[in-house]
């Protein structure tokens, strides 16, 4: 059984996956065996993404007896993301199509109903996820782009509130990716993936910090949906910069499955550690560099320097000797203790102290859990630091690679000073409920001296210019 047919029968969602140049061909067989009796088809695109895919897409449904419209999202050209918002544009888009009948959830009685399929990347795959699911209905993609991994994950990353969110909806019944049309992207998009993708690196070390202290258990399958085809997908990244379609079909296989394995789990876990709450801490500020919104895959990119360097600086402290007693007496005592630190943590930032303290309410741990946490990595160390310095790429390899990827390899080319790189990363461990190698370097109680040794004298990212010396970075087109 190859990757794909092992991804497929464990997915809870998508039946069908094709990855491959001029994969986008077969959409219309693909879309009748998935969908015999749909009434009719709304295309959503954009003008780029019509152009260089779904006027294909159109014409061979048509062709094939389908009954289609088109939804093109701001037909003028410009940019627009994925806010609720524009959630519900589609979802009114749909509904706007759909072919009368008994319902539009789709219950099998035999009524036909319009059936959504995305033509495009990461914003028009989630807008679309979303908007389906509110309906009851199932949808298909066509993926334009090695942009990022959300093509057959569960959920979608929508701004709602002020504050982007992953929205829990179904992944599509079928997905496309077309190589050929995504080697031929823009080029910030593929480095946006690449981004995305080598950083499920240092995340698989994460997990098996907390997999050893029973957090979260490795989940044997989507780690190895993950792990397996990872370094082949990012070992060419001048390949991929250059969009060569072996490449950028290695780098879209291995977003895919990436995605696979987040539906084999019900978690991103698989996919996600520290890299991915910087991403998230600056969803939460809407980071935008030279007028317009940074890519999850550039956000992630710089995530994963500091994880990278987070898992490197653990790997030079001998935890089997570790002093648990001297560990321990620095932790909070009680969580209304810990919660008090947090308006020094954020500061004049409400928003980020309510979310520390709804996450923390769910993950604070008592001073004799830490011990037994403590404990058990003091016991484990020898073997366990072995396996994170075989799962890790160094530090150099990793910022290299995104060089010639063509991502950004240093905060400034994101608009993020490295003033604001250290407050970052001082007040990630409080926001998530999940167990990463920052958690335990805040636990034995070296987050100073961990930010001291990448921000101080000496360390990676020091001095701290100031923000006139923020570089540009590459556009943000990531649709």
């Amino acid at each position: 059984m190859s990757m794909m047919e092992e991804a497929l029968a464990s997915a809870t969602d998508t039946k069908v996956c094709v990855v491959g140049p001029g994969s986008a061909d077969g959409s219309a067989a693909m879309f009748r065996d998935l969908f015999p009796t749909a009434g009719k088809v709304l295309v959503v695109e954009d003008p780029r993404t019509k152009s260089v895919a779904g006027d294909n897409v159109v014409s061979r449904l048509k062709a094939s007896g389908v009954e289609v419209s088109e939804y093109v999202m701001n037909p003028d050209g410009s940019d627009f993301h994925a806010t609720y918002a524009k959630v519900e544009e589609v979802r009114e888009a749909i509904r706007g199509e759909r072919v009368t009948g008994n319902g539009e959830r789709g219950t099998g009685n035999g009524e036909r109903v319009v059936v959504p399929v995305a033509v495009g990347s990461g914003t028009i795959n989630d807008l679309v996820k979303r908007a389906s699911d509110e309906l009851g209905l199932r949808y298909m993609v066509v993926g334009t782009a090695a942009s990022m991994d959300g093509y057959t994950s569960y959920g979608a990353a929508i701004t709602k509130d002020g504050m982007k969110q992953t929205l829990s909806c179904r992944a599509p019944l079928g997905c496309i990716v077309d190589s050929a049309v995504a080697a031929s992207a823009p080029r910030e998009m593929t480095a946006s993936g690449y981004a995305d993708l080598i950083a499920k690196i240092p995340a698989g070390a994460d997990w098996m910090l907390a997999d050893a202290i029973g957090s979260e258990a490795i989940h044997p399958l989507a780690w190895r949906l993950v792990q397996e085809p990872l370094r082949a997908a990012i070992s060419n990244p001048s390949g991929c910069a250059s969009g060569d379609e072996r490449e950028v079909r290695k780098l879209c296989e291995g977003l895919v499955m990436s995605g696979f394995a987040m539906q084999a789990m019900g978690s991103s876990r698989p996919a996600s550690g520290t890299e991915h709450q910087i991403s998230h801490y600056w969803d939460m500020e809407d980071l935008s560099f030279g007028g317009r919104p940074v890519s999850h895959g550039f956000k992630v990119g710089i995530g994963t320097l500091f994880s990278t360097k987070t898992l490197e600086f653990l790997l030079r402290h001998d935890l089997s000797t570790l002093d648990v007693d001297k560990a321990v007496a620095s932790w909070p005592t009680t969580f209304d203790a810990l919660k008090a630190t947090f308006p020094a943590v954020y500061g004049d930032r409400p928003a980020h102290i309510r979310r520390a303290e709804d996450e923390m309410a769910k993950k604070y741990t008592t001073p004799d859990k830490i011990r037994e946490e403590l404990s058990t990595f003091k016991r484990v160390w020898p073997e366990l630091s072995e396996r994170i310095r075989a799962q890790i790429m160094p530090f150099d390899e990793v910022r290299e690679n995104l060089r010639l990827a063509g991502a950004p390899y240093e905060p400034e080319q994101i608009g993020v000073t490295r003033a604001k790189f250290r407050d970052t990363c001082r007040g990630i461990p409080y926001m998530r409920n999940r167990y990463f190698g920052l958690d335990l370097v805040t636990r034995l109680g070296l987050l100073d001296e961990l930010l001291d040794d990448l921000f101080g004298p000496g360390g990676i990212w020091f001095p701290m210019p100031p923000e006139s010396a923020l570089t540009s970075s590459p556009s943000q087109t990531c649709k």
